[in-house]
């Protein structure tokens, strides 16, 4: 059962602000009613959020952070320009057109309090809650905090809000990022790498079996995760959309994206599988892919070794860039070649496990594109594409 408190609520000046994704608030708050009013939430993100629970991720808060942003607010020079994120349920808001005033208040339900929300739950916190938990023991001149303020609001449309966000700008990383287009309700090329990336990940018979980081960061009792989401999303993307947010924007307004032509689908190879809603079938591709390396170099990619690239992101990101060489070899552009045809093109590479070293291919985008040119040249495929 919910405590007991009486009726609280407090009132801001607002401007409304009406954009595509609806309306929203932007106001001044003292820094200490921001934090009253969401403590809860700030306790419970030391454990998870709604739509981390439902991703079954976590993005708790960093102790060390907090602690610099405590010191941070004694300096005499201290600023937080950029807003402060809030959600909040559609009960507990009231907007006085006339006044311009936005009323945010608790509410107490006599007959389900189930459906109560306290006063230090009115609101919920998208973006800058290491600000509000450094906040907290302030005790210096007034700080006001800028924030901007959505109203029932649901929790896909939260996720996307603090993708968007973040993505945008750098704060987290881009892992947990594409992991959050998983709520997303319109297709897009994001959700689509997410999903083939989750597929490939999940499946014990994969070759990349428990080979991606689906945060960007090691998975507890996992032990041979070589790459992050990020790499993998980003290095499929390439072949499904030359402006993921311009494709994404179009579905979410409920239309397709323009088809490839035939000159465009040579080096967008997917992307009109994506249009046709072949998700899977995109995935077979990479998963007979990448069996067909692991079978032509099964020590390398299994296990890897000091100084081995195969399996790990250099090796992964310059085999991405020869899928396309193979795929279009195959002839099968739209379809699914099976292990054997790719086998056939590895099996013509003189190679070994080997030979996939950081002294030949060096860390970073040079020894990603030396490894590409190696393949390209050693199985005798002649394409040009950019």
């Amino acid at each position: 059962m919910s405590p007991k408190e009486e009726p609280q609520s407090i009132s801001l000046p607002v401007l409304r602000i009406k954009q595509p994704i609806g309306e929203f608030y932007i106001g001044v708050i003292g820094s200490h009613i921001l934090c009253d009013i969401t403590d809860f939430d700030v306790r419970r993100i030391v454990g998870e959020r709604e739509f981390e629970t439902y991703l079954g991720i976590q993005r708790p808060l960093s102790p060390k952070r907090v602690r610099e942003i405590q010191q941070y607010v004694t300096t005499l020079d201290a600023c937080f320009p950029t807003a402060v994120i809030l959600s909040v349920r559609g009960p507990c808001a009231k907007y006085d057109e006339h006044s311009g005033m936005l009323t945010l208040s608790n509410y107490l339900d006599a007959v389900d309090p189930d459906r109560t929300v306290l006063y230090r739950q009115i609101a919920k916190v998208l973006d800058g809650q290491h600000r509000i938990e450094g906040l907290k023991e302030y005790s210096g001149p007034e700080f006001q905090i800028n924030v901007c303020i959505f109203v029932e609001i649901d929790v896909a449309e939260e996720a996307y809000i603090f993708a968007t966000v973040n993505l945008a700008q750098t704060k987290v990383n881009k892992s947990l990022v594409y992991d959050l287009f998983e709520l997303a309700r319109s297709p897009s090329p994001q959700k689509l790498c997410h999903n083939v990336a989750v597929a490939l990940d999940q499946n014990p018979k994969s070759p990349l079996y428990h080979r991606i980081k689906r945060l960007g960061v090691a998975t507890e009792g996992r032990f041979n995760e070589t790459l992050t989401q990020a790499t993998f999303v980003e290095a499929l993307m390439r072949y499904l959309s030359a402006d993921p947010v311009q494709d994404r924007d179009m579905y979410v307004r409920g239309r397709t994206p323009a088809r490839a032509g035939a000159q465009q689908s040579q080096s967008l190879i997917f992307r009109n599988m994506m249009i046709d809603k072949k998700d899977m079938a995109i995935a077979d591709v990479l998963w007979n892919y990448f069996e067909a390396v692991r079978r032509r170099w099964p020590g390398a990619w299994e296990e890897g070794g000091p100084g081995l690239i195969l399996n790990k992101t250099n090796g992964f990101r310059g085999l991405m860039r020869f899928l396309r060489d193979a795929y279009l070899r195959t002839g099968r552009l739209g379809g699914v070649p099976p292990v054997e045809e790719f086998s056939v093109i590895f099996n013509g590479i003189d190679m070994e496990g080997a030979d996939f070293n950081t002294d030949k291919f060096k860390p970073g985008t040079s020894g990603e594109v030396a490894l590409y040119k190696e393949l390209k040249s050693r199985s005798g495929i002649d394409l040009e594409l950019t």
